[in-house]
């Protein structure tokens, strides 16, 4: 097993994968002294590396679709395990939230607070639909890669796995940039959101479920103090637009469902206080920044690969062609 085959087994995304840990331990090495439980967050990191490594080789020795499938959905773990080890790099190294900057540029955009203004047409039912569409956040891309998957269309699909990795990754950066908790802790009181904004039947378990996601436990004292520092940019908004935008283009069925669920998703991120306004804007603007240089970094590693480049005109007339 020479360097050179490992190195070109590896797919656009894996590579994304290890670079983005090869970040994290060398911020690890940094700030070694402040970050907790350290020496086993260098190791995890490790062998994070090391086995996206082992499954590209895998699937490119075996070539079945045992390792196809399984070198396609290790990321979607691989997501949520790397959102849980920024709670221990963030907000021991980052120590100032951003907020106050986030407030006043909501301020100076509207002139008001838009989650005090939303809470104007609250009602049940609405809470309820956006409770649950807000929780249907980590499906929609996996509906996407599905789809795409289902009419085997794996030159679409590597390239929406590595849209979405990439996305995700460049959001965790902007969480070291710009630290902070949202308008449910700083506008508003965490611990009235049930009586404020009451649900139906499902919009209080849920919440149960986000915050724990969040590391704010149902007897936690003082949630602000321990919940994740990922609001700017929103990552929701972000990576939603990402899946819409892929799912339009690569005219996938898929598209019906996810547009007007990701457009209340987004809508959801404000209303249910999880985010401001700005955080939106700049979720949208990391979209854009990230499908821009994703392309063109996905079409080099292919070129390095000697594989084709990835364009949306030759993908349809591939899809036209299955049809």
């Amino acid at each position: 097993m020479d360097k050179k085959s490992i190195l070109q087994s590896l797919k656009a995304y894996d590579l994304v994968i290890s670079v983005f840990y090869i970040f994290l331990i060398i911020y690890i090495v940094v700030f070694y002294p402040l970050v907790p439980r350290n020496n086993f967050f260098i190791a995890h990191n490790i062998f994070i590396i090391m086995f996206t490594f082992f499954l590209a080789y895998c699937e490119k020795r075996y070539n079945n679709k045992f390792w196809k499938m399984l070198h396609y959905w290790y990321i979607a773990p691989l997501i949520l395990i790397t959102f849980e080890e920024l709670y221990y790099l963030i907000k021991p190294v980052r120590q100032v939230d951003f907020d106050w900057l986030f407030i006043k540029a909501d301020h100076w955009l509207f002139g008001v607070n838009p989650t005090e203004v939303l809470y104007k047409i609250s009602c049940p039912l609405l809470t309820e639909t956006l409770q649950i569409v807000y929780g249907l956040f980590y499906l929609l891309p996996v509906i996407l890669i599905l789809a795409l998957l289902k009419k085997k269309r794996y030159k679409a699909s590597d390239y929406a796995v590595f849209s979405i990795i990439y996305g995700f990754y460049l959001s965790y950066l902007g969480y070291f940039a710009l630290p902070g908790i949202g308008p449910r802790f700083t506008l508003h009181e965490f611990k009235n959101i049930d009586k404020e904004l009451p649900g139906l039947v499902l919009t209080q378990p849920l919440r149960v479920f986000t915050n724990n996601g969040e590391s704010i436990h149902p007897d936690t004292p003082n949630p602000a103090d321990v919940v994740q520092r990922d609001v700017f940019p929103s990552g929701h908004t972000m990576l939603t637009l990402i899946t819409m935008y892929l799912a339009i283009k690569l005219k996938s069925r898929s598209r019906y469902f996810i547009v007007p669920v990701g457009t209340m998703l987004i809508f959801a991120t404000v209303y249910l206080r999880y985010h401001y306004v700005v955080d939106l804007i700049g979720g949208a603007a990391f979209m854009m920044f990230s499908l821009w240089t994703g392309r063109l970094l996905f079409n080099w590693w292919q070129k390095k690969l000697g594989k084709d480049e990835f364009y949306w005109a030759q993908d349809q007339k591939e899809l036209e062609l299955k049809k």
